[in-house]
């Protein structure tokens, strides 16, 4: 009401939204015609949407509180772009803010669960203009200005554990410490003010730390460890979705065997030697391609296969491992292209004996990440080229060689 009256005051075009969650019966009923009232008085529209609040908490399985505030969240941001409003601005004040934190604190967290409520959202869109007055101060402006308002009983029942917090811990501490909700209040701005500074002290050690090359991430092992008994692990972590009790996790990595990994539904860290390479995790395409004998390109995950025939006469040399020229009368369509996997072997150029696929990357030391991307092209059950490393020295062009098959891959 006192935020009405102060976009009212102020002179701001402002609508009213209002949710009504049907949790309280007859009393939510009255909270909508309240609002629906303070419309008239102020001349401006109001928005009502009803939500089946309990159903979605079981659908989502959330508490009541969480699905409440998900369901609001969710409307308002819709809401603001369909009436193409600027800002969502919301009532949260400072004793709000205290019980968050102490919540946090209790709950187990961070530094920045030590510093509350936003003032807006990360999107920017929300706001809390009243977020460092208190209560009282509210109540104070809402007598001095003749406000109505109607309370939620629920607030009164200390079951919730906001409420419990707001209605039992906070008047306990007062009786010790009066000045409590002013020195908690000091202490969240000195925390905001701490965490601004460690944040830009965080940054420039991460740009040195974390190098940053195409899709993937590197972070050197060594360097990482030199900061294993302070927070940086979990910074490095956070960047890329995991949590801090995966911190113990990461430091066992550092001291597993190469190719070792842990990952979470986006990202993968890999241990690559001296370092962790960190990769995005995607679903696997399709495994296998069949090519006939007129395909010229070939699609893959990763770049597109060209594939061009000619007489020897009329090439030159290509040496680059990702050109293959191979001897056509050795190969049988269709082609294979697919996915390497375990068990797979070739000939590689030069040698007289067959080397399994997965020695062959580990002379090759290539990653895990690496390793994920390989693709190889098959003929009659024959490894003809290992795609972008190595042709078979059974299909190499020879004094023979009179018509050849040359593959070019171009990455993507």
């Amino acid at each position: 009401m006192v935020l009405c009256e102060l976009c009212h005051q102020t002179a701001l075009s402002f609508s009213i939204a209002h949710c009504n969650f049907n949790l309280r019966g007859a009393e939510s009923e009255r909270d909508e015609a309240f609002v629906q009232d303070l419309g008239k008085k102020y001349g401006v529209p109001v928005f009502v949407k009803r939500f089946d609040t309990g159903q979605y908490g079981v659908l989502k399985k959330l508490s009541i509180q969480e699905a409440a505030r998900e369901l609001r969240y969710q409307w308002f941001e819709a809401l603001r772009k369909e009436i193409n409003a600027s800002f969502v601005l919301l009532a949260h004040h400072a004793n709000d803010n205290i019980e968050t934190v102490l919540m946090n604190l209790f709950r187990g967290t961070g530094l920045h669960g030590l510093t509350g409520i936003p003032e807006r959202t990360d999107d920017g869109h929300c706001l809390r203009p009243l977020l460092h007055h208190t209560r009282t101060e509210i109540e104070a402006f809402a007598k001095e200005n003749h406000l109505q308002w109607v309370d939620d009983s629920s607030n009164q029942s200390s079951k919730y554990t906001r409420n419990f917090f707001r209605n039992e811990i906070i008047p306990a501490v007062q009786k010790v410490y009066p000045q409590a909700t002013e020195n908690v209040m000091h202490t969240i701005t000195r925390l905001k003010k701490t965490e601004a500074l460690y944040e830009q002290l965080v940054d420039g050690v991460l740009k040195k730390l974390v190098i940053q090359e195409g899709t993937e991430a590197k972070v050197p092992i060594a360097k990482l460890l030199q900061y294993k008994d302070t927070s940086l692990p979990y910074e490095v972590l956070k960047k890329f979705g995991f949590g801090e009790k995966q911190v113990p996790e990461i430091l066992k990595l550092a001291s597993s065997e190469s190719g070792s990994f842990m990952q979470n539904d986006q990202y993968r860290i890999i241990r690559n030697r001296k370092w962790f390479i960190i990769t995005a995790v995607q679903a696997p395409p399709a495994t296998i391609i069949a090519v006939e004998e007129n395909t010229k390109k070939v699609v893959l995950p990763y770049g597109v296969l060209q594939i061009k025939r000619m007489e020897k006469a009329a090439f030159h040399l290509n040496t680059s491992p990702l050109v293959a020229q191979l001897d056509n009368r050795e190969i049988t369509f269709p082609l294979l292209v697919r996915r390497w996997k375990e068990g797979d072997y070739f000939y590689p150029l030069g040698l007289r004996k067959k080397k399994k696929l997965a020695r062959f990357f580990i002379d090759q030391k290539l990653s895990l990440a690496d390793k994920e991307k390989v693709w190889v092209v098959e003929s009659a059950s024959r490894i003809i080229w290992v795609i972008g490393y190595r042709i078979d020295d059974r299909f190499k062009l020879t004094d023979a060689t009179k018509h050849m098959l040359q593959f070019t891959f171009l990455p993507q």
